[in-house]
């Protein structure tokens, strides 16, 4: 039997017994079963020479401080990255795509307020890790149904860069009952400023007089969110 702590860290995968290899793990075991590296081996594939898939996948996942700050990190920062040629930055962006459009998908297919994890993961995804401020609205039907997703503005964020009346006016086009609005930190802390206050105050002044409700603004940088609504007084 095949002592794991007693080889040296450069075994190959091959040495690994197979119960224990990743790919063989999930299948006989089941996905969940898996750890990060294991899960982020699988599509991985092959290490590098001196360096198994197991522990490749590992030091990714250290480099970018875990799964989420590997799929949130933008092209240009994955292909900085070690062992990530462009066929593997490939499967990691069609990864993060494929599980926007599956919550995008949820919230198409449910009342938004009855799944707020899934808004507050999909904006995450959808913006977190974006390198310029960006605004974006969540636009929702009367029943809390989503109508449309749109990034609106791009830039510092203040009173003077978003307008309100371009906000009011997509809402009117999309018949929209109510809205989440959301924005992105690139610097990672996502407690709201005086200025993203003031800006959901005036959005809220002027999306009411078209009876649009304003029903929460979200914060989003790598890794982390902020509700206002929860967090903040409105």
């Amino acid at each position: 039997m095949i002592d794991l702590l007693d080889r040296p860290v450069t075994m190959l995968l091959q040495e690994i017994p197979k119960t224990t290899r990743p790919r063989e793990k999930l299948l006989a075991m089941g996905s969940q079963t898996l750890t990060d590296a294991e899960l982020l081996a699988v599509m991985l594939g092959t290490g590098l020479r001196g360096q198994n898939v197991l522990q490749l996948a590992q030091s990714l996942l250290d480099e970018f401080h875990g799964l989420a700050g590997l799929l949130q990190s933008s092209p240009s920062g994955l292909q900085k990255a070690k062992g990530l040629g462009a066929a593997r930055r490939s499967k990691l962006l069609a990864v993060l795509e494929m599980a926007r459009r599956v919550l995008l998908q949820k919230m198409q297919e449910r009342e938004v307020l009855n799944n707020p994890d899934t808004v507050k993961q999909f904006l995450q995804l959808q913006m977190g890790a974006y390198s310029q401020e960006v605004f974006a609205v969540v636009f929702m039907d009367a029943q809390y149904r989503l109508l449309d997703f749109h990034e609106m503005f791009r830039g510092t964020l203040n009173q003077t860069s978003v307008y309100p009346r371009e906000v009011v006016k997509l809402a009117l086009e999309l018949g929209a009952a109510a809205v989440i609005l959301a924005h992105n930190h690139p610097s990672g802390d996502v407690r709201p400023s005086a200025a993203d206050s003031a800006l959901t105050r005036t959005l809220q002044t002027a999306l009411s007089m078209v009876d649009v409700k304003v029903l929460d603004h979200i914060i989003v940088g790598p890794g982390q969110h902020w509700s206002m609504a929860e967090r903040s007084p409105w």
